[in-house]
């Protein structure tokens, strides 16, 4: 029993000896560094000369980032795409109501204004021909056309969409195409079928909102 004991005592010794021994070559280590730090500074002091310390005010001024340009006009010009753009898909019917004579106006205009236009009350003052052209092609132009008139303060239009005794079964395509197209844009306040001597059913007069 006695013997155990000694064999843990001089075990503990040992322990203590390798702690101390790891110590001391750690704070050499330690010491070393810090001399070799010391020589490095003293060499830049050296070779930099008298130098002043910069007082700290304890603020970083960090320049700001510029901001970046908004693209104002690219947006005005995507809005006025946006609620301009007319659908083929559209059906007019879904929303507004057009009669067996092709005629329409917009809620709030009375109906002496289509029979005006069928009367030919209203002079018309300028015109665009989409007879014979592809429906994009004709979709753009008569968007073009509305926008240019409403501009020039322009009142009473026609738009020329042919009978369509040309298209495959002599069926009008671009005629019920430029009716729904007129039905969704906003300047357009109501349209009639043309007299015979203005076209027919050929072709449709249109009353515009005035310019603001």
């Amino acid at each position: 029993m006695k013997s155990k004991s000694l064999q843990d005592l001089h075990h503990i010794r040992k322990q203590v000896a390798e702690r101390e021994r790891i110590a001391r070559e750690e704070a050499a280590a330690r010491a070393e560094a810090q001399k070799r730090a010391e020589a490095e500074r003293n060499l830049f002091q050296r070779a930099a000369g008298p130098v002043q310390k910069l007082r700290s005010h304890g603020r970083v001024h960090h320049p700001a980032d510029p901001v970046a340009p908004i693209p104002a006009q690219r947006q005005l010009d995507d809005q006025r795409v946006l609620k301009e753009a007319i659908s083929d898909e559209f059906d007019a019917s879904t929303l507004l109501e057009v009669d067996e004579a092709m005629s329409f106006r917009r809620p709030g205009i009375g109906i002496d204004v289509a029979r005006k236009l069928r009367r030919g009350e209203w002079s018309i003052q300028s015109e665009i021909d989409l007879h014979g052209l592809r429906t994009d092609d004709a979709r753009e132009a008569l968007a073009g056309f509305l926008r240019e008139a409403v501009r020039q303060g322009q009142r009473c239009v026609r738009v020329v969409h042919g009978k369509g005794l040309g298209s495959p079964g002599k069926t009008p395509v671009l005629k019920g195409k430029v009716h729904s197209w007129l039905v969704q844009k906003n300047e357009v306040l109501a349209f009639v079928q043309a007299r015979g001597d203005e076209g027919g059913a050929g072709a449709v007069v249109v009353l515009l909102r005035a310019a603001a």
